[in-house]
């Protein structure tokens, strides 16, 4: 660890809070649930815990809030977990609403997410500390507004992860437990148990979504809908000029570039969010609220993480980007009365698919080793590499992070398939005709890349820039979930660590980029995920 800020203890903080100062607030403190209207948000103190402990943070993010997280945890536990409050801090939830698996929602909000407030960063920045389980709010419909330990040790890791892939995503500062219980029906079956309470910690320069959009336009609450994208405008996308309908249009636009660079990011590391509602997409482009996500280990772009996704699997792999453009649509409906004109509106949308394909595009030339992108020569080449990744159980990051070491210089079928056997879960039970069509395909791309005339060494080298070794896949997850369940958290640190350089060999640590073994395959938590957290 290398620190260049200066850092600062949590009372020095230099919170602004530009939300709740400039946007009309809730007058109600009454924190039963209820509906909320013509407010943004809603002022609501975290509840206190009996026994705040830091698990875990992150010091590239302590370094850039420029905060002091590590000299005195006690006090960091304990403003981390909102049982003391710092000054400056003035504790909010957001009103939203948003489509649930296509449905709209009506009102939901942040249900268990109370933000802390707004700080000014040492590089002229501005940063939300947010707190996910720190209690109820107006918005938690019924619940307790609490987090057990599980899901957030997958939050705190996954924000990071992502973030060190080149991801963008909303980060996390910290993880801690509470000393207090609990109670979730993990697996909704009538059997509620007690789990360990957790506080995560997270940071973005903005929690706002496509659904505190939506909440106001299906209210007719425009004032607020033109309050809320000046201020977003003003403070997030300065670059725009002054709050118009010109700038509404030209912001809607990038909102759109974004999320379909998103989702080519998403779709390049083989990550699957789970619940792609429009509650979860933020308008900055990030990846936000990690819940029942996962990592494609198997090819299958029919896989879904989510246990209540299992059987209409809206937000398997293989859907992501279509339904961000689904989400993208309803956004524009929301803004429509703003605009007051469709067609800007359509030709945004259209805009959607051209970035998303170049992106992909460019990606997946990157990712197999090709300098050009050549469509015309490629197309093929690309869309049959799917269906060979079907021919057998292939695990994804392997092959592509082994596809580097392939010597494309003239050789055999079992030279060329040889470096990528580790990708198969089951090498032994490779077929003739299988392995002879991997391998058709293997002398196809092998020629494309001779037809460049790029060294290996240096074809490896970029393949290995842009291909991890390592991702978070669920079974590492858990066993550092099951570690920290019984009070050992070096678990959680040493996967932190590793997942800080995902691009880069790591001697030692070999066992991080394993395939998933078989004792997972079925196993809660190492599969799919319910939202129980």
């Amino acid at each position: 660890m290398t620190t260049t800020t200066a850092l600062r203890s949590f009372d020095d903080l230099d919170f602004t809070n530009t939300f709740t100062r400039t946007l009309t607030g809730d007058p109600s403190t009454e924190v039963r649930p209820r509906q909320v209207p013509g407010a943004l948000w809603s002022p609501v103190a975290p509840t206190p815990v009996a026994g705040p402990t830091l698990v875990a943070h992150s010091w590239e993010m302590a370094e850039l809030l420029g905060v002091d997280v590590a000299s005195d945890p006690a006090d960091a536990a304990a403003v981390l977990t909102g049982t003391r409050l710092p000054p400056g801090a003035e504790p909010y939830a957001m009103r939203y609403g948003g489509h649930q698996f296509g449905n709209w929602a009506g009102q939901l909000g942040d249900g268990r997410a109370i933000a802390l407030g707004e700080i000014e960063t040492p590089d002229g920045g501005h940063q939300t500390l947010q707190l996910k389980g720190a209690g109820r709010t107006p918005y938690s419909r019924g619940a307790d507004g609490l987090a057990v330990l599980r899901s957030s040790v997958r939050e705190f890791l996954c924000s990071e992860a992502m973030h060190h892939l080149g991801v963008p995503t909303t980060r996390a500062l910290s993880l801690c437990t509470t000393g207090e219980g609990v109670v979730r029906d993990m697996f909704y079956d009538g059997n509620p148990a007690e789990e360990p309470g957790a506080i995560v910690c997270r940071v973005a320069p903005s929690f706002v979504r496509f659904g505190n959009f939506e909440i106001l336009a299906a209210n007719g609450e425009t004032d607020l809908l033109r309050s809320l994208a000046d201020h977003v405008i003003e403070r997030d996308f300065p670059h725009l000029g002054e709050p118009s309908v010109e700038a509404y249009i030209a912001w809607y636009r990038e909102v759109v570039a974004r999320t379909a660079r998103l989702m080519v990011d998403w779709q390049r590391v083989g990550f699957v969010h789970g619940v792609m509602n429009t509650d979860n997409l933020s308008v900055l482009g990030l990846t936000i609220d990690y819940g029942p996500y996962g990592w494609l280990e198997d090819y299958d772009p029919g896989w879904t993480p989510n246990t209540t996704d299992k059987h209409g699997k809206r937000y398997r792999y293989g859907h992501q980007p279509e339904v961000a453009w689904w989400n993208v649509v309803q956004l524009a409906n929301a803004i429509y009365p703003l605009i007051g004109d469709v067609e800007p509106l359509q030709d945004a949308v259209q805009s959607y698919k051209d970035v998303f394909e170049r992106g992909w595009r460019t990606a997946v030339t990157a990712k197999l080793g090709l300098r050009e992108e050549r469509p015309d020569v490629d197309g093929d080449l690309i869309d049959d590499l799917w269906t060979v990744l079907q021919l057998a159980e292939t695990d994804m990051t392997i092959f592509f992070r082994d596809l580097a070491d392939v010597s494309v210089a003239d050789a055999d079928d079992r030279t060329l398939i040889e470096p990528v056997l580790d990708a198969y879960y089951r090498p032994n039970e490779l077929t003739d005709e299988v392995a002879g069509r991997i391998a058709g395909w293997l002398r196809r791309w092998a020629d494309r890349v001779r037809s460049e005339g790029t060294p290996d060494a240096e074809r490896a080298a970029a393949m290995d820039a842009v291909n991890p070794r390592y991702v978070l896949r669920n079974y590492l997850a858990q066993l550092a979930i099951d570690a920290a369940e019984q009070g050992d958290h070096s678990e959680v640190a040493e996967l932190l660590d590793v997942l800080r350089s995902p691009y880069v060999d790591q001697p030692g640590r070999e066992r991080y980029s394993e395939k998933r073994p078989d004792w997972a395959r079925s196993r809660p938590g190492c599969s799919m995920l319910s939202c129980s957290s």
